[in-house]
């Protein structure tokens, strides 16, 4: 029996990584010719700009699958600023570049707009890991590259995280726009004990503070509302195994966004709040007892 033993313990380490490589496969990347592309209403105001993943575009996911950038609108009054949601699913900030995704944000930015970036979910993992579809960037915030081959043998240097989004930053400061780095929303798992995202957080501010960008720790401001409402609620808020928000979830976090936004220094967003924006309250730290958002109905 111990043979047979040692025979399964070996089977079972050989095959559970191609298990979790299977599992991390399964994170879609949206076909961008399915996403509708979003411009200003009214080019004569300002805009305020979102770039992300699918936690903040879901569209094309799958059925009941929502980002809060889908559901932010509501917050803000039309008739003093655009919304546009540049956000697609199953990027990383790497493949946001490399496909010229940010170019065409870039291009419609003008002096005056606001550029929200959130980035995360789809940045970890090993470069050069085929189940990653060579989305994973560099840890950090160093210039170090990786060198990671394609499929047709054509091979790409791979920045860091920091890298990436620097670039970002620094292109939109340069046409004249505010820029705003959040890190990214948790996990359904993983908001009850510890926190998530604890390293992008960290490469985000470091990186905004250099880089001159504003920068608030959304992935604290969810779960403190995650913690308010409960695992019993939270888990309604979900409508996959834990990445991706129902509509109630990304209203939510909507909420939530525009309570980190209300958080900055100068509320620089605050003359373009709607009725329904203007009633968030700003987030404070857990440490002050902060009022989380409230669910809301989609207007």
């Amino acid at each position: 029996m111990k043979p047979l033993l040692a025979s399964l313990l070996l089977l079972a380490t050989l095959t559970l990584p191609c298990l979790v490589r299977a599992a991390e496969d399964e994170r879609p990347v949206v076909d961008a010719s399915k996403v509708r592309v979003e411009a200003a209403a009214n080019p004569a105001l300002p805009t305020f700009h979102i770039v992300g993943d699918s936690t903040v575009r879901s569209g094309g996911t799958g059925v009941g699958l929502w980002g809060w950038g889908e559901r932010i609108a509501p917050f803000f009054d039309p008739a003093k600023i655009n919304v546009v949601n540049h956000a697609i699913g199953g990027r990383s900030a790497r493949t946001f570049y490399t496909e010229g995704r940010w170019d065409k944000v870039t291009a419609a930015i003008k002096p005056g707009d606001y550029v929200i970036i959130q980035f995360g979910h789809n940045d970890g993992g090993r470069i050069g890991d085929p189940a990653n579809k060579h989305r994973a960037d560099g840890p950090g915030l160093g210039e170090e590259t990786v060198p990671d081959t394609k499929a047709d043998g054509t091979q790409e240097l791979v920045h860091t995280f920091g890298w990436y989004m620097a670039k970002f930053v620094d292109s939109a400061k340069a046409k004249g726009a505010t820029v705003i780095v959040c890190s990214p929303i948790p996990h359904k798992q993983r908001w009850e004990k510890g926190r998530d995202f604890a390293n992008f957080a960290q490469w985000d501010q470091e990186l905004a503070q250099k880089h001159g960008a504003q920068f608030f720790d959304l992935t604290l401001v969810v779960t403190a509302a995650y913690k308010k409402a409960g695992p019993e609620i939270v888990a309604t808020y979900f409508a996959d195994k834990g990445t991706h928000t129902t509509d109630t979830g990304a209203q939510l976090n909507a909420a939530c966004v525009v309570a980190g936004l209300k958080s900055l220094p100068g509320n620089p967003l605050g003359p373009y709040f709607s009725e329904k924006g203007m009633a968030v309250a700003p987030y404070v730290p857990a440490t002050a007892s902060p009022a989380a958002p409230e669910p809301t109905k989609t207007e």
